[in-house]
């Protein structure tokens, strides 16, 4: 069953009402997982002490409270996050034909904007980079309300746009991202990792970003029952390669046996090359819902910041 069942698909043109909602439900069921210790909400000032800026001082709170409070600002929030998504072709699949199931983009888009309300929430500061095969989208990072609902302006246009055989360039573009982001961040990128680039030349760009001191979390977005588990009818197929175009006819069980081995050896291949890195690697699948996606960002942060 698709995870997003319960939702208007039709709503994906309101960013602002998913992601509230999904942000929501999280945060609803936090008390009854092993994150309840997690805090969600940040105060917007803190406790005034001796050589801070009075100008900073908030004299209403004062005045209501008896007590110096001091407002935070951008440049003081606790994290920069910039999050990365793989906007190619071929993470349009699967397409949707039913009008009730999500493609791999409409779920990354998604988990990016639930994430950046996270974000919001906690006054850190966060950035959005869209890429194919050239970085199309880079915003520095900001922790304004403001900020937020461009950025999901952008996501909202992007995902409107469902041209087909857009390749991937994606070492390049996350070189580009790691000239750009100048300030120690946690970068999470959201990606199917499908390219026809070298693994060499992947890592290589992940090293960048690494050594210019940013933690980095990999999402590996996939349909895990079709594009792990090869979980298709027993019947002739026309399979499409969405970012070349190339077409090839196949009967499905005749190469299950051949491609799910493939399949996992590329995955353990990514893992492996991720553990070497210190890069965290998450699978991400589509059909498995936002929490698991919203608990590992949380995760991330503690470490972060203690």
């Amino acid at each position: 069953m698709k995870y997003l069942e319960n939702f208007d698909l039709r709503q994906f043109n309101n960013f602002e009402l998913l992601a509230k909602q999904v942000v929501e439900g999280f945060i609803i069921g936090l008390h009854k997982s092993p994150f309840h210790g997690f805090s969600v909400e940040f105060a917007e000032h803190r406790v005034y002490n001796p050589g801070d800026a009075i100008k900073n001082i908030d004299w209403k709170v004062y005045a209501r409270t008896d007590r110096l409070y001091t407002k935070k600002f951008e440049e003081e929030t606790n994290l920069r996050c910039q999050v990365v998504i793989d906007t190619s072709s071929s993470m349009y699949f699967p397409k949707n034909i039913d009008g009730k199931s999500i493609n791999k983009l409409q779920f990354a888009s998604l988990a990016g904007a639930s994430i950046m309300n996270l974000l919001m929430k906690q006054r850190d500061a966060f950035g959005l980079s869209l890429f194919d095969n050239a970085l199309l989208q880079h915003t520095k990072c900001k922790s304004s309300q403001t900020h937020y609902r461009l950025l999901l302006t952008y996501l909202e246009n992007m995902l409107q746009d469902d041209t087909m055989n857009k390749s991937t360039s994606t070492a390049q573009c996350l070189h580009e991202v790691a000239e750009r982001v100048h300030r120690r961040s946690l970068i999470i990128i959201f990606s199917d990792m499908l390219n026809h680039e070298s693994s060499e030349e992947i890592f290589s760009a992940l090293q960048h970003l690494k050594y210019n001191k940013h933690e980095v979390v990999l999402f590996h977005v996939q349909d895990k029952e079709l594009e792990m588990d090869f979980n298709f009818d027993n019947r002739p197929y026309e399979f499409v390669d969405m970012e070349t175009g190339e077409r090839v006819k196949l009967q499905s069980n005749e190469i299950k046996e051949h491609y799910i081995p493939q399949a996992k050896k590329v995955e353990k291949e990514l893992i492996q090359k991720c553990l070497q890195y210190k890069i965290d690697f998450v699978p991400a699948d589509i059909n498995a819902g936002f929490h698991p996606i919203l608990e590992k960002y949380l995760v991330k942060r503690k470490k972060m910041m203690t």
